[in-house]
């Protein structure tokens, strides 16, 4: 396994901020509504997250559904951003595709180069996974000038997408982090990450406090161990 992975997790609420700051992760992606695949959080979350002594990624989604934004859309999520960078986040994690399925070069470009003015971390999404061409994707979004990609191997988990996984994070050939994310556990982590090559992997908490903290906790223990 890579020597010392990083554990990203996902949260809703400040209780899973500190389960995931407390547990041993590196970073959260704070979102609302994650009964609908997470969703832009509001910016009293987000002052209230910068006091924990973690890095914040902030989503940026407007609404739920597919990632074919209108024009008023984009407008939205780029004010999102500038409203982020402003509280001080460490970045933001956002995607746009076409209809045809292929990442919007268009949406992205601009985002990212709102993201850039502000010295903001970025990520590309798990739009990803309903692109039609993942490999031609990946060579766009690293041409964007994202930092790390957030996919599941194009699979309903990061688990059972290894192999496209794999073949990802060789092609990246160290140009972009490839986040492995989607069903993650304490019991799959140390497989991904080996079978993968991955360096930094993608949690989430929907579960109680205690819980939530066990689950970091569990998680870290094993990319420890290997």
């Amino acid at each position: 396994m890579n020597q010392h992975p990083k554990l990203e997790v996902c949260a809703a609420n400040l209780r899973s901020v500190r389960a995931a700051r407390q547990g041993g992760a590196v970073r959260v992606e704070l979102c609302s509504a994650l009964d609908r695949d997470g969703l832009t959080p509001a910016l009293q979350s987000i002052h209230a997250t910068m006091r924990e002594k973690i890095d914040v990624n902030i989503l940026i989604r407007p609404r739920e559904g597919n990632f074919v934004y209108s024009a008023d859309e984009v407008q939205r999520m780029d004010q999102s951003i500038r409203r982020v960078a402003a509280a001080g986040v460490h970045g933001v994690v956002f995607g746009a595709l076409t209809e045809a399925g292929d990442v919007d070069v268009k949406t992205c470009s601009r985002l990212m180069q709102t993201a850039q003015r502000y010295g903001l971390s970025t990520t590309f999404h798990r739009a990803f996974d309903v692109c039609r061409s993942p490999k031609e994707a990946l060579e766009v979004i690293i041409q964007l000038g994202f930092d790390r990609l957030l996919t599941s191997g194009q699979a309903p988990t990061a688990e059972a997408g290894i192999p496209l996984l794999r073949e990802l994070v060789e092609q990246a050939d160290g140009r972009i982090i490839v986040m492995p994310g989607a069903g993650v556990s304490p019991q799959n982590v140390a497989r991904i990450l080996r079978e993968t090559g991955a360096t930094e992997i993608h949690g989430s908490l929907r579960l109680s406090d205690t819980t939530s903290l066990r689950l970091v906790k569990a998680t870290t223990k094993a990319l420890r161990e290997g």
